[in-house]
């Protein structure tokens, strides 16, 4: 009953700051002004590729700002498409996921889930704008990869028979991705069980618990985001196993605390199951 992983949102002090910085990089357009009361924060959406970035700023007391306090700022909840989000929420129901709704939208809070917050919209079909082509995973750091699995697919109706096993031993994980509709599309969540606590993904869960840890973009040409980052003097990262640039990392210090993963387009196919689809650069 998941179609898209359509966008991510940002919890920022600064949304003017915000848009502007991911109009530099990602070549963003605003899209839409306004304010979630649920959320307690004043919002800039901002398009880039089909997929938008919901750039959250407090206001006054509420969850935007309780994340401030605790974390600073960062990806604050990961957003999907449904074309039957009536009938996904009756479903949420049954399997007593709590939601709230506001305007055409619907919030899950994090104690509902294997700790990501969730926020839920209509499908819509957008024409492509700026330097990606759109976002892709949201990475959920969890405790039981299989238990987690197990939610996503019986809350949200996703088919278990499309996921696909993960495993790192670089960055001490293993898990699987909750892939909504292979292999027409890589949108996924990526369930990641920790097997090193001591590396950057093995910290932050042992800070957080189970959490958001990052998103993924898919782009035409990592080169044209590099030299964005460069123009800047942000840090990003090249990956270890790809010639740059086949794919990046932005540092969360230039993007206003989240880490998003970019990679080329159907690199990704290459660690999802199917590394025949991931082809060769352009």
């Amino acid at each position: 009953m998941l179609t898209y992983l359509d966008r991510i949102q940002l919890a920022v002090h600064d949304r003017g700051k915000a848009t502007e910085t991911f109009k530099e990089l990602l070549g963003a357009e605003v899209s839409k002004e306004d304010g979630v009361k649920l959320l307690g924060a004043r919002r800039t959406v901002v398009q880039a590729g089909i997929s938008e970035f919901e750039l959250l700023q407090p206001d006054g007391d509420g969850l935007v700002q309780q994340h401030l306090d605790q974390w600073g700022e960062g990806i604050f909840a990961a957003g999907f498409s449904s074309p039957t989000l009536s009938d996904l929420c009756s479903r949420l129901t049954e399997n007593n996921v709590t939601w709230r709704e506001e305007g055409e939208q619907v919030f899950i809070e994090p104690d509902q889930t294997p700790g990501m917050r969730m926020v839920l919209s209509p499908e819509t079909q957008r024409s492509s704008v700026g330097l990606i082509s759109f976002v892709y995973e949201a990475t959920n750091l969890i405790d039981d990869h299989e238990a987690a699995a197990a939610f996503y697919a019986e809350s949200f109706g996703l088919d278990a028979s499309h996921f696909s096993p993960i495993e790192s031993g670089q960055y001490g994980y293993t898990g699987q991705l909750t892939l909504f509709d292979p292999p027409d599309r890589l949108d996924r969540i990526e369930l990641s069980q920790i097997t090193d606590p001591n590396g950057a993904m093995g910290r932050f869960k042992g800070k957080r618990g189970q959490s958001i840890y990052m998103c993924y973009v898919e782009t035409p040409d990592v080169g044209k985001i590099i030299e964005r980052l460069k123009k800047r003097e942000a840090r990003w990262a090249g990956r270890t196993d790809d010639p740059n640039p086949e794919g990046i990392f932005i540092h969360p210090t230039a993007l206003h605390g989240a880490l998003m993963g970019v990679s080329r387009t159907n690199l990704a196919w290459r660690w999802s199951g199917r590394p025949e689809l991931a082809g060769q650069p352009a």
